[in-house]
């Protein structure tokens, strides 16, 4: 996932977190409370997020601490109160259900207005916990889940080694759903090579259609240093589409999304043409802007402002 940015600008100096530490753009304003370190799978080829940490689960009562501290600092006027909580690291849904339950009751009655907990969300994740498990988190304060498919083309899937097939991501969204957790998507542009293009685009726009999401955003794929992918770069078997395919990406992404009803981003600093709407709605505004933006005639986000 590199939907993320490194935010501790509203945590508190009293924590002290371990190596970088990353979070979705929306969860600016939230306190960040590292439950987990790094990542339980971090074989994905194209992330180098948490390669440099070995995952493990950090102690309850040490969170719940931290928790503690915070809630001082809010009763002692000296931050503002929390209202949103993102639980870090990189797929802290892994957490052991007993750890998930202390740590929701402890945020509860520590932050009376509290109104939402999020987290990174992986299929492999979900599909290790049952329904009636992910229905007691959601009753108990957590509620969204960033999960970043990344592609929908199952052999993407393979080649940036996600863990997780089609099927899985549709089964893991199933269970979500059906617990009351909102999800948050995350595809990558690019993430096909020019090899599988089409089908990655359109893969991913049929799986957010199965996936039925709350939100959906494109992201476009950077071969970082030191990442698999960057070796398999460097030796010629994997190239990125240029920003002309990354276009029509996104126009096959639209073509095949369907979801009830979405809120679509494509604004991310990685991307070349900024997009926002509601999918099904406004698909067709959306692909009037890829046409334009193919035609010369909407300007492109220049390179020397694009991020990760």
């Amino acid at each position: 996932m590199i939907w993320v940015s490194a935010a501790l600008r509203y945590s508190p100096p009293v924590l002290v977190y371990e190596g970088p530490v990353y979070r979705p753009p929306s969860e600016a304003d939230s306190l960040i409370l590292q439950a987990t370190i790094g990542c339980s799978w971090n074989h994905c080829t194209y992330c180098a997020m948490y390669r440099h940490k070995a995952y493990r689960e950090r102690p309850l009562a040490e969170v719940l601490r931290e928790v503690d501290t915070v809630a001082r600092a809010v009763a002692a006027g000296e931050r503002e109160e929390v209202r949103r909580v993102f639980i870090a690291d990189g797929d802290a849904l892994n957490l052991p259900l007993d750890s998930w339950r202390g740590l929701l009751d402890g945020l509860r009655g520590a932050f009376p207005r509290l109104v939402r907990v999020s987290c990174y969300a992986t299929a492999r994740n979900l599909l290790d916990k049952s329904v009636e498990e992910l229905t007691e988190l959601r009753e108990r304060g957590l509620r969204l889940l960033y999960i970043g498919p990344e592609s929908g083309d199952d052999v993407t899937l393979k080649v940036i080694a996600k863990g997780a097939s089609f099927a899985d991501h549709v089964e893991g969204a199933r269970r979500a759903r059906a617990a009351g957790l909102q999800q948050s998507l995350i595809f990558l542009l690019g993430a096909g090579g020019v090899e599988r293009s089409v089908e990655h685009a359109r893969g991913a726009g049929r799986l957010t259609t199965e996936m039925d999401p709350r939100y959906v955003s494109l992201l476009t794929l950077t071969v970082v240093p030191s990442t698999p992918l960057h070796t398999l770069t460097a030796r010629g078997r994997f190239e990125l589409p240029t920003v002309s395919g990354l276009l029509e990406e996104i126009r096959g992404f639209l073509l095949e999304a369907r979801p009830t009803d979405a809120v679509f981003r494509s604004n991310h600093v990685s991307n070349y043409l900024p997009l926002s709407g509601r999918l099904p709605r406004d698909r067709a505004r959306l692909l009037e802007a890829v046409d334009a933006a193919q035609a010369g005639e909407l300007a492109l986000r220049p390179e020397w402002m694009r991020g990760l």
